[in-house]
């Protein structure tokens, strides 16, 4: 059997999926349909990207304002306490100006000056000493090898100490850290951090008084207490300076509502 020459072949054409005058195949259908709902995916796809991002923004956002980590909630706080009390203390001095100008008697403006002075309220500045106190470096060998850890930092006992020794010594004014000392202010210590009006600090720990610095240094020499930590400083190296210089004390900032404690009574005491 001869077989002749085999015609040329056609050039494939696309596939037509709907010629006028002629039903579109069911594979046809098919695609169009999977076609058309590409654009609305894409919308949501688009949308839900958006949304994505605006909620990481948003969350970001609100983990800077409402931390969630120790560290971050302190800060914050900080922050809030050292912006209300500066708008405690620019609210004094405006309730101060408008006492003064309402004062029209000399000698009762120079009392309330004087009582303004013993609370705290008003800015002082003069000679006076300046202590400074910082916990014992890390030693191996000697006494502090065979001490424990405690015995090595300084505690809220001593800071009292020197406080309480600089009164003694006619102390005019007084700040710890730089904070304004009053009658109601409370310096604790928690380990080797020091927490006063609501700030915490570590070493060293520095307290400044106006007064006669020779005074001064004379009643922290007298102090039984101060000697005992005097005792290791010579013996651990626990940190202590003693100098002379210009103290500024600024007016106390912290709140000057007393709270206090009371004795049950009746069903209180009972319970």
């Amino acid at each position: 059997m001869s077989v002749g020459p085999r015609p040329p072949a056609t050039p494939r054409q696309p596939p037509h999926e709907h010629e006028p005058g002629r039903e579109p195949s069911a594979a046809a259908r098919w695609r169009q349909r999977l076609r058309r709902p590409s654009v609305a995916t894409g919308v949501v796809a688009l949308l839900a990207g958006l949304l994505f991002a605006t909620n990481a923004q948003v969350f970001a956002g609100d983990a800077d304002r409402h931390p969630e980590d120790l560290e971050g909630l302190a800060r914050v706080e900080t922050a809030r306490l050292e912006r209300l009390e500066r708008e405690n203390a620019e609210l004094r001095d405006e309730v101060a100006s408008y006492v003064r100008r309402a004062e029209g008697d000399p000698e009762a403006s120079a009392g309330n000056q004087l009582a303004a002075q013993a609370a705290g309220q008003g800015a002082l500045e003069g000679p006076g000493l300046s202590v400074e106190l910082w916990d014992a470096p890390q030693q191996t060998d000697g006494l502090a090898a065979s001490l424990p850890p405690d015995a090595l930092v300084v505690h809220q006992q001593d800071v009292e100490a020197v406080m309480n020794a600089l009164w003694a010594g006619g102390a005019e004014a007084m700040t710890v850290q730089g904070h304004r000392v009053v009658s109601t202010t409370g310096v604790r210590c928690v380990g080797n951090v020091l927490h006063i009006a609501g700030h915490t600090y570590s070493p060293p720990y520095r307290i400044e008084a106006i007064g006669s610095p020779a005074k001064l240094r004379s009643a922290l020499l007298d102090s039984p207490d101060v000697q005992t930590y005097l005792d290791y400083v010579d013996a651990v190296r626990l940190g202590w300076s003693v100098r002379e210089t210009t103290v500024e004390a600024p007016p106390y900032a912290g709140p000057l509502t007393l709270t206090h404690a009371r004795v049950p009574t009746g069903a209180d005491r009972a319970a």
